[in-house]
């Protein structure tokens, strides 16, 4: 019986209580949660980690993603960027290499780590392919099935699984044309697969046997999404609701599995759509975990890619995602190093908070940092900031010589020419 039986049978497991501890909600909220499929809590029989709930009623989560490239393959760095990431309050981790050794690279990266840590193994199959036979065309369906199978084995506690591009996506696709092309690699590399061999998208055709696969080893499966906007302009086109219409009839098939599942939304959306996006992923899915990919909100701003994406990210959660993966300054230009893990992480912290301040009325922090600026209470301020580290390395480099101003506005602090005045 799987975890998510589990919970559908009124069971409440030790994940469900440590949820709950750490959300400030009840097990048996937890366990409604995930028995209805509005929370999924990835686990592993493989590793052990520090559980996190997704989903509805809870705080709105951020993954960190890291992994090489072709151009660079640096494991060494890889493990630090998952440090950083996690140190930085990253709720999971994605490690999505596409050079070097991929088995070595994700036990390592596990091993390093105690987040939940997600994949996409298509990116192995395809790229194996392309090493051994030339070309990403060759991949076997078969490799595609095994190494969903071995990269579970490792540990991985997720995996987002590109499921919804079929042969309607993918003529959808075609008959519209895009401005800003097909962005994701997983949707690219599908879909010239399927062009070049005339083929079905397995993952689709054989979803009964991914599943059977992904529940054998309590994998939580992320319905890619493959058809996501690369520009604004591109956002809530054709193709992406015909994969959206996909991956949530998928969806409800893994649920009534047993199998837990998120499902996936889009990436580059101006602000205007970003509500009905969220509206219509949650109403299409029977209301199942959503995690959107940023939103980008505007196309023009790379090396600021981080702010455009956290401007995105609060209204998404304000509006109902669940989870949102973060965006680096180094998003469309290069690699990113620790720094931009660092920076992308806390970017996306803040836009989560800010969300939940509007979908849970959560505001009490903000409060309390308001009565402390007020009372000039410094420790207070860090105690309430979300990274006190960065804020005391700050004030520490231009500390002033009244210790309870800052030098913003040294004798003429505005607290306290008020606070000698008026009694609030």
């Amino acid at each position: 019986m799987s975890f998510l039986e589990d919970a559908k049978k009124g069971i409440i497991t030790d994940e469900m209580k440590a949820v709950a501890q750490a959300e400030g909600v009840t097990p048996e909220f937890v366990q409604r949660g995930v028995g209805n499929g509005h929370i999924v809590i990835p686990i592993s029989p493989y590793r052990k980690v520090k559980v996190c709930g997704i989903g509805k009623g809870l705080r709105t989560k951020v993954n960190a993603s890291i992994g090489t490239s072709s151009d660079i393959v640096d494991i060494e760095n890889e493990i630090r960027k998952a440090i950083a990431a996690e140190e930085a309050g990253a709720d999971t981790l994605m490690e999505l290499s596409t050079g070097g050794d991929f088995a070595d690279i994700r036990r390592r990266v596990c091993e390093a780590t105690s987040l939940s840590v997600g994949s996409v193994p298509l990116y192995q199959a395809f790229i194996e392919a392309a090493r051994k036979d030339g070309a990403v065309i060759h991949m076997k369906e078969d490799d595609l099935f095994r190494i969903t199978e071995e990269q579970a084995k490792l540990g991985t506690n997720f995996m987002a699984i590109h499921t919804g591009i079929n042969r309607i996506t993918v003529e959808r696709l075609k008959r519209q044309g895009r401005h800003g092309g097909l962005c994701s690699r997983g949707g690219a590399f599908m879909t010239a697969w399927m062009i070049h061999n005339d083929k079905e998208n397995p993952l689709y055709s054989e979803f009964d046997y991914l599943l059977e696969i992904l529940k054998k080893h309590e994998v939580t499966l992320s319905m890619g999404n493959g058809m996501r906007a690369g520009a604004v302009h591109d956002a809530t086109d054709r193709a992406q609701i015909q994969e959206l219409i996909m991956n949530a009839e998928l969806a409800d098939q893994a649920y009534n599995n047993g199998v837990q599942v998120i499902v996936e939304g889009p990436g580059h959306v101006p602000i205007d759509q970003i509500e009905a996006n969220v509206v219509l992923m949650k109403q299409m899915s029977n209301h199942k975990p959503f995690y959107m990919l940023g939103p980008l909100v505007t196309d023009v701003a790379p090396g600021y890619d981080n702010i455009v994406a956290a401007v995105g990210a609060s209204l998404s959660s304000a509006y109902g995602a669940d989870f949102i993966c973060y965006v680096t300054p180094a998003e469309h230009l290069a690699l990113p190093n620790v720094e931009d893990v660092r920076t992308g992480v806390m970017s996306a912290r803040i836009a989560a908070h800010i969300g939940d301040m509007v979908k849970y009325n959560k505001r009490d922090d903000d409060l309390a940092m308001a009565h402390a600026r007020k009372n000039l209470d410094w420790n207070k301020m860090y105690e309430v900031a979300l990274d006190p580290e960065y804020a005391k390395e700050i004030r520490a480099s231009r500390m002033p010589e009244d210790k309870e101003a800052c030098t913003m506005c040294g004798d003429y602090c505005a607290l306290k020419i008020v606070r000698s005045t008026f009694n609030f």
